[in-house]
């Protein structure tokens, strides 16, 4: 595991996609936090699932939460406006930055999603929040085993992303404002979520004419730790 608050920051060695994307993220940190706070309340469906999600933690005993690519901590506080116990993680130490100024009685952490800094079986919840944009496709699996890895039995996972509506393929490259990013098949992410003991319980698709700038769906799966290993 990664020791989040470490010396040595960014890891010596890793993927050319996370130098890339903490280095836009860094650039673009403060114009990045000016809208998107707005741009994510002013969207109903952030607060039809995220409570949702925030409601079947509570209801599961009220655990620690992960907002996972927390950015400037906008979700952060909106979990906790819902009585959750939540924490934020964000490759980018700009971003980090901003949200510990912005909400200074919230814990937030510079780390990466595919390699948190959290026991097995520690966490309640984690919520990806188009937080998995970024990642390539044939990097997704083993995030989603980390999800997993880190939730208690029963914990639930909520993930957003653009969806790719084209049932034959898994994923589509798109030009990002601030970096290279991926709209992923809500049927294909919710088949390697079972394959790493993730089952779906709920989904949310909008429809792709809802979304103004790119016409792409915008897709909410939940799901949920199986309490054993799905292949039996």
């Amino acid at each position: 595991m990664i020791t989040v608050e470490a010396l040595a920051w960014p890891p010596v060695t890793e993927p050319d996609f996370l130098t890339a994307t903490r280095t836009a993220y860094d650039t673009s940190a403060v114009r990045y936090a000016e809208f998107i706070g707005e741009h994510f309340h002013a969207n109903p469906i952030n607060r039809v699932m995220i409570p949702f999600f925030a409601e079947l933690v509570r209801a599961s005993g009220d655990g620690l939460v992960a907002d996972v690519g927390c950015g400037p901590g906008h979700i952060t506080a909106y979990l906790r406006s819902l009585g959750v116990t939540a924490f934020g993680i964000d490759l980018s130490p700009e971003m980090i930055a901003l949200a510990r100024g912005s909400h200074p009685e919230l814990r937030f952490e510079v780390g990466l999603m595919g390699a948190l800094d959290a026991e097995d079986a520690s966490l309640a919840g984690v919520l990806a929040n188009y937080s998995i944009i970024h990642t390539p496709p044939e990097r997704l699996p083993e995030t989603l085993a980390e999800f997993h890895r880190v939730l208690v039995p029963g914990g639930h996972l909520l993930l957003s992303f653009p969806g790719y509506d084209d049932p034959a393929e898994f994923a589509e490259a798109y030009d990002h404002k601030v970096f290279l990013a991926y709209r992923y098949s809500p049927d294909r992410v919710a088949e390697l979520l079972l394959k790493v003991g993730l089952a779906e319980v709920a989904r949310l698709v909008g429809a792709p004419g809802e979304d103004p700038q790119r016409g792409f769906p915008q897709v909410y799966l939940l799901a949920r730790r199986l309490t054993r290993n799905p292949q039996g």
